[in-house]
Order: C-alpha cells, then sequence, then structure tokens
C-alpha cells in the first residue's frame, strides 16, 4: 500500500472513504488527560500542587495500602480518625453507608448543596475557602453540607467530577480507581466537596462495591441530580405497551 495518506483508502468506495475517521493516538500531558479522556488514580498521588491549573479544589485523592492473604482473601484500611488524609483535612465522617453497583452499570451525576453563610457572597465565599486559605481546613463548614470520602473494596471504575461552584472555574477530572481485590497504585480514596457533580460506572465485569462515608447525615433534599437519566432501566418499548395496557 502507497505511504501517501491520500492514498490509503483508494481501493474503497468513494462513499466509504469519505467517512472514515482515524483515531488520534497522540498523547496529552497529564493535566489534559485527566480534563478529557481520563487517567489512572495511582498516576494522581501527589500531584494536587503540580496540577494546580487542572484539580478541583477540594478534592482530595487518599492512597491506600491493600494486603493479600494467601488463601484467604485480603485486607486494607479506610481511615483512621483525625489521621492522614482525613485527618489533614480535618474531616470525619458523621455516617457511613455501602453501596453495590452491578456489572455494567453506572450512577449520577449526584451533587451536594454547599453551605453559603448568611450574608455572604457564594463566589466570594467559595475564594475564601480554596483559593485565598486553602489549607485553613477549620473554616471548611463539613457539618452543614455533605461531603463524601469514598472507598472501593471490588471492581474497577471510572470516576467523572465537574465543579459546579458559582466563581469557581468549571473544571473536571476523569480517573480509574481499583478496589482492593485489584491491589496495586490505584487502591485510592476519594475525598469530594459539596457543589461538585460526581458519577462514576463499572469499568470490568466485576460488580462495584462501595464504602463511603458522609460528612453530614443522609437527607434527601440534599441529593441532587444531574443527567442521571443512566440509573434508569426502562422497560423494553413492547413491555411497556402491555405492562401499560387496561
Amino acid at each position: 500500500m502507497s505511504d501517501s495518506a491520500d492514498n490509503h483508502w483508494q481501493g474503497l468506495r468513494p462513499e466509504a472513504a469519505a467517512i472514515i475517521e482515524t483515531r488520534d493516538y497522540s498523547v496529552a500531558d497529564l493535566g489534559g488527560r485527566l480534563a478529557t479522556s481520563g487517567v489512572n488514580a495511582g498516576a494522581l498521588l501527589d500531584q494536587e500542587d503540580a496540577l494546580a491549573d487542572a484539580w478541583i479544589p477540594g478534592v482530595k485523592l487518599l492512597p491506600r495500602r491493600v494486603f493479600q492473604q494467601p488463601h484467604r482473601g485480603f485486607f486494607g484500611e479506610f481511615a483512621r480518625e483525625g489521621e492522614a488524609g482525613l485527618g489533614e483535612i480535618g474531616m470525619w465522617p458523621s455516617q457511613w453507608a455501602t453501596a453495590t453497583m452491578t456489572s455494567g452499570t453506572a450512577k449520577g451525576f449526584h451533587i451536594h448543596p454547599p453551605f453559603i453563610p448568611e450574608g455572604q457572597d457564594p463566589a466570594a465565599w467559595f475564594q475564601r475557602l480554596f483559593v485565598e486559605e486553602p489549607t485553613n481546613y477549620a473554616l471548611r463548614p463539613y457539618d452543614k453540607e455533605q461531603w463524601d470520602a469514598m472507598f472501593f473494596v471490588q471492581g474497577r471504575l471510572e470516576m467523572l467530577l465537574i465543579d459546579e461552584r458559582v466563581g469557581m472555574e468549571r473544571r473536571t477530572m476523569r480517573f480509574q480507581i481499583d478496589g482492593d481485590n485489584l491491589p496495586g497504585a490505584n487502591n485510592v480514596g476519594v475525598v469530594i466537596p459539596a457543589g461538585v457533580a460526581h458519577a462514576l460506572r463499572g469499568a470490568d465485569s466485576d460488580d462495584l462495591i462501595m464504602v463511603y462515608g458522609t460528612s453530614t447525615r443522609f437527607n434527601p433534599e440534599f441529593e441532587g441530580r444531574i443527567e442521571s437519566g443512566v440509573e434508569a432501566a426502562p422497560l423494553p418499548k413492547d413491555w411497556q405497551g402491555y405492562f401499560g395496557s387496561e
């Protein structure tokens, strides 16, 4: 075959050649991939400062260690109160829960409303929290808004985050996490602030099992949903007609 790009498809009918597309295999930098095609979570550990222009303020990845126990299974810690990542940011969940997503399913986008102190401009408040005083964790109203700390026991998933807070740059993050049954650098926990939309979907054949802590107790009024139709499992069209018939 000729090396000329113009001649690659000369053996095809013109109608077919005119609609052919080829994939772009060029590799963007880490920040570019984080915002678009996605990266492995392990590549993001300790990169928050280096990726400051791409990172969603308040999002935190928590490294984990998972220990294999031959002939028995595996053991992995989530967090210790007052220590490591959650201890650093001064957050400890007031409620823990678990969820299972069967293989091939997805969840989200979900979002929780940020608390804005009375008389405060929302944009100015977020600037203070995450730009002007980002390490003044005592300012964060964990007890008044829902932050999530998510950990994954089984399966492989893709997580997508979008910052929807007023006055904050609308950044996106996309990365893959491995559950404890797949030990390695991609075993991480994720802290998600209120006001950041989050979605996840399974990325292999295993059911996905997650354990998550929330800074406030579950409140249905704080469970906002955006473009979450993927969670529905509609009946086939003919079933709908029959099921709904008189």
